[in-house]
């Protein structure tokens, strides 16, 4: 049995996609219909910058199709400080804005990290135990984005697994990749891409990353992909992947997620 993957971008309001994703002339209001209609998930990013209404969630989830899913950047003030473990109060504002207002379109939540932020064991345990598993009765799921190479530790996979938060997997010339699963779902954010490749990326590229996520939701780990710690024997169970083209291509984005989910569907 394998997973559902599900790839997509980041946000749906972008200029530059007017006349090359969006067609000529659809109103602003109408783009993230037209975008969640071709595409199964969308990364929103305005919430890492400041809060959102509850009207606007439910606005969202509204104009959006069944089996779609928003997944969500949380605050910059959760996580863009020295101690971590004190960080309670603006998770805690940051979860009670109205996300809850997406119902069954609320995907994981990403929590990113900035590249100064070492990896300390104590704090970073601090901070994931204020990660709670639901919220208004529905469940949540997290990931973790890190940027700094001391994050590249065992005792860090050992901290996210025991909470079945998932490290982000991240493809970027200066972050460290780290590719263990350690989740019941997976979370890539792919950042390499040119807006001078037609689908964002060559498609060697992604022929290569859709079968790697394939592996990923079969319950198994690509082949080609360092690890941290050695691969299990036995498959895990099938999970959920979700794959973002962000920042580097963004112009091409789009497409890229795009010509990825033509080639996970063949």
């Amino acid at each position: 049995m394998t997973g559902r993957v599900r790839a997509g971008i980041g946000g749906w309001t972008f200029e530059p996609w007017r006349g090359v994703f969006y067609p000529q002339g659809l109103r602003q209001a109408d783009e993230l219909a037209y975008a969640s209609g071709r595409l199964p998930v969308i990364e929103i990013n305005s919430t890492y910058y400041s809060s959102q209404k509850p009207e606007s969630f439910a606005k969202w989830a509204a104009a959006t199709p069944e089996g779609f899913i928003f997944t969500l950047k949380a605050s910059r003030f959760c996580t863009n400080r020295k101690v971590l473990k004190a960080a309670g109060e603006s998770v805690e504002k940051f979860l009670n804005q109205g996300i809850a207002e997406l119902g069954d379109r609320l995907g994981p939540i990403l929590w990113q990290f900035m590249a100064t932020k070492r990896f300390d064991a104590d704090d970073f345990e601090g901070f994931l135990d204020l990660l709670p598993p639901t919220l208004a009765g529905l469940p949540l799921r997290h990931a973790v984005e890190v940027r700094h190479a001391s994050f590249a530790d065992p005792a860090f996979l050992a901290l996210c697994r025991a909470r079945n938060v998932a490290v982000c997997l991240t493809e970027h010339a200066e972050f460290p990749m780290i590719a263990d699963p350690v989740a019941d779902f997976v979370y890539a954010r792919l950042m390499a891409g040119s807006d001078e490749i037609e689908t964002g990326y060559a498609p060697k590229a992604l022929d290569q990353w859709a079968d790697r996520l394939q592996a990923y939701a079969a319950g198994g780990v690509p082949d080609d992909l360092p690890m941290l710690e050695a691969a299990p024997k036995a498959k895990a169970k099938a999970r959920e992947v979700f794959a973002f083209f962000i920042s580097e291509g963004k112009v091409r984005a789009p497409a890229a997620a795009q010509a990825l989910m033509t080639r996970l569907k063949a």
